[in-house]
């Protein structure tokens, strides 16, 4: 193993202000960690632009290397289960948050934290989707143990033409539902029915406060990416017996609806935590996804970037200049796909 290893790092002034750098670390300055990862490929999630632009506080000690999830091999392992050469994956447990994570070219952590690499994905596709990836196939589990079933009838994603939006539009048409997507881009309307959605409703039409309590049954389910009055909104048109699955507030933390939709119709809100899900699940999950998502969909979601990007795309991710899945390698030059 090298003394050291490229790295993106960000460091915080005496002011609190944060700003990152491509560095040479030492190799000794990794956390502790009984598995050391020979980093391959990384991606760019909102909660990263968040950390390397210095939003939110989630990082409280500095210098810091973010990055929430990586694949890679193993390079050097004391971990019972894991070996040298073994191909792994790693998404959650706060990684790039309250440990050093996936912005360099080596990473350390817990074996524990690590997902041996799932038949039928390559490290890249394995970031293609990422904790993206991950967190849709999580939600798509959690409604199927909730009842959804392909024949029940519509399933809505919001913020559809995000990461976990797009994977999660070509999981659930890949299993046989009939999906509609809302987004506010009129661009993307063609790249979601390419990934499988059946019709396209703009954002628009669930932003504003719900004016009922109940408004027309129309969805057996739903993968919520936005919170706040999108998801007050959507709540009002499960059908009976449904369920939500609430994954992300880009529209807001808050939420602000009625109990009638859980008393009248028997709704389900579900929440999805990807971050401390447990081992066991997380294999089930991945081996799911792997198994039942199409690659060729896969790749339509995902754009590969060099590392030297990484700054670029953590800014252009706030500003919603992100379509599906950016991922990041450590030696391939910007290509379209992430098949390799």
């Amino acid at each position: 193993m090298s003394d050291s290893f490229k790295a993106y790092v960000l460091r915080e002034d005496d002011n609190r202000k944060v700003t990152g750098a491509f560095e040479q670390v030492a190799t000794a300055d990794l956390p502790e960690g009984d598995v050391t990862v020979r980093v391959a490929y990384t991606t760019v999630n909102y909660k990263d632009g968040m950390v390397m632009n210095g939003i939110g506080r989630l990082v409280r000690s500095y210098p810091h290397v973010p990055g929430v999830d990586f694949s890679g091999t193993v390079e050097a392992s004391t971990h019972a289960g894991l070996a040298p050469g073994d191909p792994v994956v790693l998404t959650g447990w706060r990684v790039g948050e309250t440990r050093w994570g996936g912005y360099g070219e080596l990473a350390r952590v817990p074996g524990e934290f690590l997902v041996r690499l799932p038949d039928g994905l390559t490290l890249a596709r394995a970031m293609a989707l990422g904790t993206a990836g991950f967190t849709a196939g999580l939600a798509v589990d959690t409604l199927e143990a909730a009842g959804m079933r392909p024949d029940g009838g519509e399933v809505l994603v919001t913020g559809a033409s995000g990461g976990v939006g797009s994977v999660a539009v070509a999981l659930l048409a890949a299993k046989g539902y009939t999906v509609v997507a809302s987004t506010g881009r009129a661009e993307t309307h063609d790249y979601l029915k390419d990934l499988g959605a059946a019709a396209i409703v703009d954002r628009a039409e669930l932003a504003e406060p719900p004016k009922r309590p109940l408004a027309s049954e129309r969805f057996q389910a739903a993968v919520d990416n936005v919170g706040g009055s999108t998801l007050a909104n959507l709540l009002t048109q499960i059908a009976y017996g449904g369920a939500a699955a609430a994954v992300g507030l880009t529209g807001g933390n808050e939420v602000t609806t009625t109990v009638l939709p859980f008393l009248l119709r028997g709704v389900s809100l579900l929440g999805i935590d990807s971050v401390m899900c447990p081992k066991d699940r997380r294999e089930r999950v991945w081996q799911t996804i792997a198994s039942t998502l199409p690659m060729d969909k896969l790749d339509a979601v995902s754009h590969t970037h060099r590392f030297d990007e990484l700054p670029d795309l953590g800014r252009a991710i706030l500003k919603g200049e992100v379509r599906g899945r950016a991922v990041v390698s450590f030696e391939a030059p910007r290509s379209r796909g992430a098949s390799g």
